[in-house]
């Protein structure tokens, strides 16, 4: 069993009214944690970095997404998960 390290810090940015929260996690729990962030709604950008802070892929994502759309995003998360020990999920919402 795999312990989940989340460890959140959120910034604002005033221009865009967009909060950035930053969730480190196990490379196992990484779709799973995508997915419960994609439920919870407003999710404008989701971008995965190694665990040296180094951007690996950034997925955008429009308001309201749903279904079809939102599939090769998780497949593509999923493949990640596969070659990632642990990574940082930075999660963009409309505030």
């Amino acid at each position: 069993m795999s312990t989940t390290e989340k460890k959140p810090s959120e910034s604002i940015q005033d221009d865009a009214k967009v909060v950035v929260k930053d969730i480190k996690v196990m490379a196992e729990d990484m779709l799973k944690t995508v997915k419960e962030v994609i439920r919870e709604g407003n999710v404008r950008r989701i971008t995965v970095k190694d665990k040296d802070g180094k951007v690996i892929a950034s997925f955008p994502l429009a308001v309201g997404v749903i279904g079809v759309v939102v599939a090769p995003v998780l497949a593509a998360i999923g493949a990640l998960s596969a070659i990632l020990t642990e990574c940082t999920l930075s999660i963009e919402k409309t505030a």
